[in-house]
């Protein structure tokens, strides 16, 4: 690894960064220098020492090195692209990061190219000095990437061990569960809201439909368990004041209401990563009886029962309404569902967010019956059909379009021609490249060579990407005309037309709550019709 030399400004404006991880937090030091106070005294005497001007603090207090995405770092980001410090300093390269290809980006291409001197005082680094202790920074980044990853597989296996005890050790315990303040291992019913959760499942057995439930807690301004693990009124966690049919599911089908310790529902894609995925129930860890059940067993498999029949009845398969999914509701955006009323023996259409808790109001009724919608739809659709087919002439079109097609070799051609002319161009800035690395061009004339060739090259991929895009729009139309012009006259023809039909056709269709309907065609000539 080599390092490029920073021109040494007249002055130095230093930001000093500071992190300190969850894993940290633990730990016993002899000096103590891994806290936040000892890095910044450490840091900040270093500053006065050489003589910096002191601009900004950054802090990172409980983030792991393998993610870049820390609110400390990413101030120092936006304040480096402002031209607000020119020097960076930190205690070890570690506290940069210990992601060895991001951390190596940084302190190798983003700093130097930024025109920002990094110094990292553990290690003796300094992208402004030319000396031998700077080539050591590729092995370090490589070793903390190492280490982090070590740390990660220790702290799985203490976890892991901790699961088969039956022991919590997720962030926050299920709602109507809390910590053991004398073990944290262990769960004890909350008194506040236990309670919530045994009317839930109390309602369920009874019988009491999902919608009504959501409703009832809504009404009593039950707190939500989202709004409960809510750290602070600023974060950007996921919160939802209001209780909704899924989140009443999620806690009819937790076991751990039983007493059982449920967990490893989800895992994390690596050890770099926040992202997780769900695993299959087979892969849980599932330990019996290690807390006071909230739910009585009996009454929780009575209740999974029920849940499981509302889903069966909700999904019983049948064929698909004419319109069904393609109904909109104007206010709210939801899909306008389609049911079928048994004791009247008709179809009814009705906002889907409307339907699922009437009472709280969070749209308007579209109740109407379905079966003299869809009728009068149809009506519509083929009379606007046979207006396009009278005022367009389809041959002429085809006509025009294949003439286009026939200029489709001219400007493949031209194509060729400009990615030609690119390969030069890229030729070009690559042998500029090589003559400056031997000395054969300065700095200066490089530049200027370099951010002219590079306009004309932008220029150049714009004219390609735009020719490209014009021979496939016109092979396009040319393809699809045909086949949309035969479908527009099989709806006009036949009596019956299928969903796959109506579907070439139309968009969306979209219904206000005073039963104002707007039809949304796939073809743009069909909506000014």
């Amino acid at each position: 690894m080599y390092s490029t030399l920073i021109e040494t400004p007249k002055f130095y404006k230093a930001g000093i960064y500071i992190r300190l991880s969850e894993a940290d937090e633990g730990k016993s030091y002899e000096s103590d220098s891994e806290s936040v106070l000892n890095q910044r005294n450490m840091l900040m005497n270093f500053v006065k020492e050489k003589g910096f001007i002191f601009v900004a603090e950054y802090v990172d207090d409980g983030f792991s090195g393998t993610d870049f995405d820390r609110p400390g770092f990413n101030k120092m980001m936006e304040d480096i692209k402002n031209k607000v410090i020119n020097l960076v300093i930190v205690k070890d390269l570690s506290r940069l990061g210990r992601d060895h290809v991001m951390t190596g980006y940084y302190v190798e291409t983003f700093f130097p190219e930024n025109g920002i001197r990094f110094i990292s005082m553990q290690e003796g680094y300094d992208n402004a000095l030319n000396q031998a202790s700077n080539d050591s920074s590729t092995f370090i980044i490589a070793c903390n990437d190492y280490y982090s990853k070590q740390n990660s597989v220790k702290i799985r296996n203490v976890l892991n061990d901790k699961r088969k005890n039956g022991k919590f050790i997720g962030s926050a315990p299920s709602y109507g569960f809390l910590r053991d303040p004398e073990d944290k291992g262990h769960l004890i019913p909350d008194p506040e809201y236990a309670p919530v959760v045994k009317k839930i499942f109390d309602m369920a057995y009874e019988g009491v439909g999902l919608s009504e439930i959501t409703t009832y807690l809504n009404e009593n301004k039950i707190k939500t368990p989202s709004s409960l693990k809510r750290k602070n009124s600023h974060a950007n966690n996921k919160y939802n004041p209001m209780w909704t049919i899924s989140s009443i599911k999620k806690i009819l089908k937790n076991q751990m209401y039983v007493g059982d310790m449920v967990q490893s529902v989800q895992t994390k894609v690596s050890y770099k990563s926040k992202k997780k995925k769900s695993l299959p129930r087979a892969n849980w860890s599932i330990v019996k009886n290690t807390h006071e059940p909230i739910i009585d067993r009996i009454i929780f498999e009575k209740v999974q029962n029920n849940v499981k029949r509302t889903n069966i009845t909700n999904n019983t398969k049948r064929e698909k309404r004419l319109f069904e999914n393609l109904l909109y509701c104007k206010e709210c955006g939801n899909t306008l569902t389609i049911t079928y009323r048994k004791n009247h023996d008709y179809w009814t259409i009705n906002c889907n967010r409307y339907s699922r808790d009437p009472k709280r109001k969070m749209c308007y009724p579209h109740f109407m019956p379905y079966d003299k919608l869809e009728q009068a739809l149809l009506d519509v659709i083929k009379k606007t059909c046979k207006q396009y087919l009278d005022v367009v002439n389809i041959s002429d079109i085809a006509s025009e379009i294949n003439n286009k097609k026939k200029n489709d070799s001219k400007i493949k051609e031209k194509i060729t021609v400009l990615e030609n002319k690119e390969k030069e161009y890229l030729n070009k800035l690559d042998m500029l490249y090589e003559d400056k690395f031997k000395g054969l061009v300065s700095d200066e004339m490089y530049k200027r060579i370099a951010n002219d060739t590079e306009v004309l090259l932008s220029k150049l991929r714009t004219e390609i990407s735009k020719l490209k895009t014009d021979t496939k729009v016109i092979k396009n139309k040319t393809d699809n005309l045909k086949e949309y012009e035969d479908k527009i006259k099989s709806l006009i023809d036949i009596e019956n037309p299928t969903r796959e039909l109506i579907q070439t056709i139309i968009d969306k269709i979209v219904i206000d709550k005073d039963k104002n309907i707007e039809i949304i065609y796939k073809f743009s000539i069909l909506n000014s019709i």
